[in-house]
């Protein structure tokens, strides 16, 4: 059975982290939500004190994190801020092709240098035509020599303009179907690479969100993550490591918005007593209060059982879903609680409300976790 008490290590990893987001991230969270701008200064910030590239092996520059640590930060992180969490939790989702497909020399190569230095990378599956059904991916590349020559445009694309290295799935075989994707690394200063549409989103505005435009592209043959037609096999066992992850962002924020909540009501006076005397709103807090624990619990759960190496298909997708949903439900309960100053910009809720519902759309919508699920309970 697994152990969630944690150690001394993780609880000062922890400090860290949580010091971090209420001391740098939350200051100046609403500026750059309003400006829709990504703050470098405190990716820097976040680098020289070793809170990003959190489950990247140290021999390649990481961290060397255990999956239960990372999401003990990863928490703190969104508690402090989705949007800068979003951008640098990014650095993980995409390293984990190349951590899983990916040959000691090319790891070595490609991630050292992304590492060393407070930088970016991104993950470049989805497109205008290929969101959740990834068979349905457009992107070519057309192997010349011993270079592969790659087309198209992904979207949505998180740090997408911006990254240092992507991983770029595209098709070496169409008519292969989803058995004919192919994943590869692609340098962001490549020739041919540029950012397209930026994207003004309801939340998580600071984090960069763009359309990435692939115009004949060539990266060596040595790039490429495996062989030709394991694409499909590499993105479906990165979103496996990855969804636990994006659930704990909806943890994080749903328990900023559960705290503050909770401080709210017990100093908002109405008919003369504070509003926390009232069942109504204790009965919400109780609600926010378990969703966010229960989210926790199976988030933390996932995290155990990568750590044993074991498959996390079906428990990761709950622990995505759980957070997502607890997420959405808690901040827009917050903003309930605090009634009119909650929907005005005066109070952060209305931006955590705003921030939370991405958690049930990336890195496949709630919708497909549950079918997920569903198909794994009756395979």
């Amino acid at each position: 059975m697994p152990d969630f008490s944690l150690n001394e290590e993780q609880r000062m990893i922890q400090k860290l982290a949580h010091d971090f987001a209420g001391q740098v991230m939350r200051p100046v969270a609403a500026e750059y939500d309003e400006k829709e701008e990504f703050p470098w200064e405190v990716l820097h910030q976040a680098h020289d004190l070793g809170l990003i590239n959190l489950e990247i092996p140290s021999e390649y520059g990481g961290q060397g994190l255990d999956h239960f640590t990372a999401m003990l930060v990863s928490e703190e992180l969104a508690w402090g801020c989705l949007g800068m969490a979003t951008s640098m939790s990014a650095n993980t989702l995409a390293a984990l092709p190349v951590l899983l497909a990916g040959t000691h020399e090319q790891k070595k190569k490609h991630l050292e240098p992304v590492c060393a230095e407070p930088r970016l990378m991104a993950f470049g599956l989805t497109e205008p035509g290929a969101g959740s059904d990834v068979s349905g991916i457009a992107t070519t590349a057309v192997k010349r020599g011993d270079k592969y020559v790659l087309n198209g445009a992904k979207c949505f694309i998180t740090n997408g303009g911006i990254a240092d290295l992507y991983t770029i799935f595209a098709t070496t075989d169409r008519a292969a179907g989803h058995k004919g994707l192919s994943a590869f690394i692609v340098p962001g200063n490549a020739p041919g690479m540029s950012q397209g549409k930026k994207e003004h989103k309801m939340g998580i505005r600071a984090s960069q969100t763009a359309e990435v435009v692939l115009q004949d592209v060539e990266v060596p043959a040595e790039n490429i993550l495996g062989r030709e037609g394991d694409g499909f096999r590499i993105a479906m066992g990165t979103l496996d490591h990855s969804r636990p992850g994006v659930g704990v962002m909806g943890v994080g924020v749903g328990r900023a918005a559960l705290e503050a909540a909770i401080d709210y009501s017990k100093t908002r006076v109405q008919f003369g007593k504070p509003i926390c005397e009232n069942q109504a709103i204790q009965f919400m807090l109780a609600d926010m209060a378990m969703a966010v624990e229960t989210a926790r619990m199976m988030v933390w759960k996932a995290a155990w059982l990568m750590d044993q190496g074991e498959k996390v298909t079906l428990v990761g997708s709950m622990a995505k879903t759980l957070g997502g949903d607890a997420g959405m439900k808690v901040t827009t309960d917050a903003v309930q609680i605090f009634g009119g100053y909650g929907y005005s910009r005066e109070y952060p809720v209305e931006k955590w409300m705003r921030d939370a519902k991405i958690v049930q759309i990336y890195e496949g919508t709630n919708q497909i976790q549950r079918l997920v699920i569903g198909r794994q309970l009756v395979s």
